[in-house]
């Protein structure tokens, strides 16, 4: 028996590394994938590749190459959603900037870089909840996940703005999952150990941080993005209700060390 049977899964930044690993675990559980991504059309026929993959498992799929920051493409997506069917909202946006604090070019972080990257990674988040929220699309025992990182509180060359953002992530996770816990509604974060996504590989220096990661870690290898997609997966069945406001750390034992 499906239990997510006529639900859906929206995914903010979807067509690439975790959040398509998330796409098609959650597809292969049944639920309905709406992915919103922002690719070049160049890379568009690898992409639907993968959404060929996805459908193999019955389900609907809806896809936008649409800009998920943008208001008015926020409401056309959900007008092609039915309301109170979304099970979970699942950003994994990765958008921002990578410019240093000091650079000899004089290519430094501005305060336009940090707002375009804590939009973009934090508070689109808050803005995609509440649009779900106001126009009652939410399922019942909803779930809200986002994704943070380790940079959250390392500092790597580079990483400020992104730090900054997780930063303001993480507190909105922890609001978010009192102020809408009467809503039914769980939102949790995922800190993943180091993944070579596309996002990933972009970190200046991420060649590096790979090879450190993989001695760090008690299993000596990266995350894998399967390895995040079955926690996203385990976090929507009805056994997790009660795990709400926390940061759950899928890396292996990676950040222990």
């Amino acid at each position: 028996m499906n239990e997510f049977k006529n639900q859906w899964a929206i995914i903010l930044g979807g067509s690439s590394g975790l959040g398509l690993a998330c796409a098609k675990k959650l597809a292969s559980d049944g639920l309905n994938i709406c992915i919103v991504h922002r690719d070049r059309k160049s890379d568009i026929s690898a992409f639907e590749e993968e959404i060929k993959t996805i459908k193999s498992f019955g389900v609907s799929v809806k896809t936008f190459n649409k800009d998920a920051l943008d208001g008015d493409v926020r409401n056309e997506i959900l007008n092609e959603l039915p309301k109170h069917s979304v099970k979970i909202l699942l950003h994994s946006i990765a958008k921002g900037s990578l410019k240093k604090m000091h650079d000899e070019n004089n290519e430094i972080l501005s305060k336009q870089d940090f707002d375009i990257t804590i939009h973009a990674m934090a508070i689109s988040w808050y803005e995609w909840v509440q649009s779900l929220v106001q126009k009652d699309f939410f399922a019942n025992n909803a779930r809200s996940i986002a994704f943070t990182s380790e940079g959250n509180s390392k500092v790597w060359p580079g990483y400020a703005a992104v730090s900054t953002a997780k930063s303001v992530l993480e507190a909105l996770m922890r609001n978010m999952a009192v102020e809408l816990a009467p809503l039914g509604i769980t939102t949790n974060c995922i800190q993943a150990g180091a993944t070579e996504t596309p996002s990933f590989k972009a970190i200046p220096g991420s060649e590096k941080l790979a090879e450190m990661a993989k001695t760090r870690n008690p299993f000596n290898r990266l995350t894998a993005p399967e390895d995040v997609a079955n926690v996203v997966s385990l976090l929507c069945k009805k056994e997790a209700d009660w795990i709400n406001g926390t940061i759950v750390k899928v890396d292996g034992g990676e950040s222990l060390r």
